[in-house]
């Protein structure tokens, strides 16, 4: 029985996963057509107020003292100084995940503050961050997940610095970059699902059915990443379509059956002797996995349901079958080994208690919102994957940012 139940939970997780991640390669597309953006060349600009460096003032208020845990906590409501941003004020927000405007008919989500539980994180100011990134390359990489972090990012900063700051945003994939130009900063997202090599690397034709990776290649990838003075990785969904992926390793020409948490811990040493190999000192992140909420099961006993209807986070413990626990002890055992310091961002505990953050039947499929059809059948088309914004990938943007800043102050 338990073996059946394991076999139909991996079948849904796979069906829920090739309908979702679709819309990825879509929503790629369909940005490069619709790009009225402008993306001109960044010039600083020695006229305006900003252009000149000033220090940063970090107050005692946010300061994050180097005992607190800013993982553990807890969810708390605060519908005075959340959401961060407004939906409608951020123009960068692609339709996938504006969930109020494609009918969501709650913003609860968008009223929890992740709240530590030995100490404040400190507010968002994106003005300090400009100050931080002063001349410097942030790039996200990793999947579609990662690209809900880098627009969270985007509009994080876009809603707080002043609107005579020039700013743009520019689609050139596998890259989307945001400029801001007073500051000369950019922030960049780079499509890489598996983060090393694989056949699914073109940002608009790929599929997670043909599923095949270079478990000992990263070049191509490291490339891009060579002149970022931040990066922010994560990958994982990708790799748990199947149980098994392809994949070459030692011989190009030799394709064989790998199981995914063997393939996974190959690729992330490959990953890792990249890290140790640079010259270039970089401040370098890796995310732990975003959770999904596929299955109402397992907080509902008896039910047949997903994310769908969920309106609040869990109250008490939570970790559901989506996070792979294999899969944790192995970024935890490379980074571990590593002698270049990597800041691991366990985002995925206090992002497991909010099954009321996925953009639900509120995205996109294939590049166009669910039809009315296909949302009075949420069990077959609700994404519980990807999130809402503004939402959760807010605060892991503010966990970054309170790092950022705790860096920045120790070395002045």
């Amino acid at each position: 029985m338990k073996t059946r139940n394991h076999r139909r939970m991996h079948l849904l997780f796979r069906l829920a996963l090739v309908s979702i991640l679709v819309l990825g390669a879509t929503r790629v597309i369909l940005d490069n057509l619709k790009n009225n953006l402008l993306w001109p060349g960044l010039i600083k600009s020695r006229n305006h107020k900003y252009s000149v460096k000033v220090p940063i003032d970090v107050s005692l208020d946010e300061i994050v003292e180097d005992d607190c845990n800013v993982f553990e906590g807890k969810w708390v409501w605060d519908n005075k100084s959340y959401p961060l941003y407004k939906e409608e004020s951020c123009p960068f927000l692609v339709k996938q995940t504006t969930c109020l405007k494609n009918g969501r008919p709650d913003s609860f989500y968008q009223n929890w503050r992740w709240q530590p539980n030995a100490c404040n994180l400190p507010r968002f100011d994106g003005l300090k961050l400009m100050e931080i990134l002063r001349d410097k390359r942030m790039m996200f990489v990793g999947d579609s997940i990662q690209r809900g972090m880098f627009e969270s990012m985007v509009c994080l900063v876009q809603s707080s610095i002043p609107p005579d700051v020039k700013r743009s945003l520019g689609r050139i994939p596998p890259r989307k970059v945001f400029k801001v130009e007073e500051f000369n900063v950019t922030i960049e997202y780079y499509w890489a699902p598996f983060i090393i090599e694989s056949i699914s690397d073109h940002a608009t034709n790929h599929t997670v059915h043909k599923r095949m990776v270079k478990l000992d290649s990263v070049a191509k990838h490291s490339k891009e990443w060579d002149g970022a003075d931040i990066l922010i990785f994560e990958s994982y969904v990708w790799w748990m379509y199947k149980p098994t992926i392809n994949a070459t390793y030692g011989s190009p020409d030799k394709i064989q059956e790998y199981n995914v948490t063997t393939a996974y811990r190959l690729a992330m040493e490959t990953w890792a002797n990249w890290i140790e190999s640079k010259t270039r000192a970089q401040k370098i992140f890796f995310a732990t996995m975003s959770p999904t909420h596929l299955w109402s099961w397992e907080w509902k006993p008896g039910s047949d349901g997903n994310c769908f209807n969920e309106t609040g986070p869990f109250e008490g413990s939570y970790w559901g079958t989506g996070s792979n626990l294999d899969i944790m002890r192995i970024v935890k055992d490379v980074l571990g080994q590593l002698k270049v310091k990597v800041m691991l961002l366990n985002i995925t505990q206090l992002s497991e208690y909010r099954k009321d953050g996925h953009t639900s039947i509120f995205g996109e499929r294939k590049g166009k919102l669910l039809s009315k059809e296909q949302r009075s059948d949420p069990k077959n088309f609700a994404d519980c994957i990807h999130w809402c914004l503004p939402g959760v990938p807010d605060t892991w943007n503010e966990i970054l940012y309170a790092l950022l800043l705790q860096d920045y102050r120790s070395t002045r």
